[in-house]
């Protein structure tokens, strides 16, 4: 579609997990086709610094708390000031601040990427995104119109790729010898995404397979960092397994991995699979939601009951084991399953194709 459709997009987070991610990574891909968006953010903030001199126009509202009734009268008035068709938001504490004056002629679109709690922070939007089916069912089951909550998945960037000299150098910088077997996880060292259970399933791990050394990479930081460090000593893995904190981007650590590991216990849709298929690993997840949603199981990709240690070091050991040609094969899948699915012409169109419908629909 190439008419210009204005819109605003608002995010409270200081966090920089998948949905902070996606929020950028959409508002570049609306910014490259021409659409007017500007950027309602926390100044200093991880998105702020990613937004950065890509020409997208940003304002910064401090979205201290969901209490914040200074931030809650600035956007509304940055609505009345500039009269966007659309207004969308991201995560709870954007959506409650959000309240679009009585005369505004604006779609407010709240998009979705977990089970959010719903009362007091969403129901005043006019529609809703999920980006998985289960997050839309449970907009339903919450009361939300049917009508009105739409299914719109993730799209990952094209991976940037990485040189020889940028691989040399993280293998030196980390101490990854040329013929090690790497698995490689990302993502916050929070509770719930499992990385306690993967150093336990790790530990089941031999330290060689195949006459070739086993070394585990975990990218991202979070809460979780003292105690996992702490665990691994405990496991006495801590020799075969690097922390190489938040990485962004992550590209050549993919790039260095033969295995890719999902160990969520809660993952609504799991950008990191996502990510892993567009640089063609073999996947190995848990059965969260997000998974179960994107994984046919054997064929793109291999997938463990929540909580089984020993089935994890299972799958874990079938994928180290497995020839370099299988592997490639299950990567394989997941790339096509990618591209067919989560693309990003055919996510942002679909934006695009659901901003002109809701604006047709309220009159706007």
């Amino acid at each position: 579609m190439s008419d210009t459709i204005p819109s605003l997009h608002i995010l409270g987070s200081r966090q920089f997990g998948g949905a902070d991610q996606f929020y950028v990574r959409l508002l570049r891909a609306l910014h490259a086709r021409g659409q007017a968006v500007a950027a309602v953010n926390r100044a200093g903030s991880p998105v702020a610094c990613a937004l950065a001199d890509t020409g997208i126009e940003q304002i910064h509202v401090p979205m201290a708390n969901k209490w914040d009734a200074w931030s809650l009268w600035r956007i509304r008035r940055l609505v009345d000031e500039r009269q966007p068709c659309i207004v969308q938001t991201y995560m709870g504490r954007a959506t409650r601040l959000t309240r679009l004056p009585a005369r505004a002629r604006a779609v407010h679109i709240a998009r979705l990427g977990g089970y959010y709690k719903i009362d007091g922070y969403y129901r005043h939007a006019h529609a809703w995104i999920g980006n998985t089916r289960g997050i839309c069912d449970y907009l339903v089951r919450s009361g939300m119109p049917a009508n009105r909550v739409f299914h719109i998945g993730n799209f990952v960037p094209e991976p940037a790729g990485a040189s020889a000299a940028e691989l040399a150098e993280a293998r030196r910088r980390w101490d990854v010898p040329d013929e090690a077997r790497v698995v490689f996880a990302l993502g916050r060292l929070i509770e719930k995404k499992g990385f306690d259970e993967l150093l336990r399933a790790w530990a089941g791990i031999p330290a060689t397979v195949g006459g070739r050394p086993t070394l585990l990479l975990i990218a991202g930081d979070g809460p979780r960092a003292e105690s996992l460090r702490k665990l691994a000593d405990e496991l006495a893995i801590s020799n075969r397994v690097r922390w190489l904190g938040w990485q962004d981007p992550p590209d050549v650590y993919y790039a260095l991995a033969d295995v890719f590991v999902c160990p969520s216990r809660h993952e609504p849709l799991g950008n990191v699979i996502l990510e892993a298929w567009n640089h063609r690993l073999p996947v190995l997840s848990t059965r969260n939601e997000g998974a179960l949603e994107l994984i046919e199981e054997e064929r793109t990709g291999v997938l463990r009951d929540i909580g089984d240690v020993s089935g994890l070091a299972d799958g874990l050991g079938e994928l180290l084991g497995a020839s370099e040609a299988e592997r490639r094969t299950l990567g394989e899948a997941g790339n096509a399953f990618l591209q067919s699915h989560f693309g990003q012409s055919a996510i942002v169109d679909a934006y695009l194709d659901l901003y002109a419908k809701l604006m047709a629909e309220l009159g706007v």
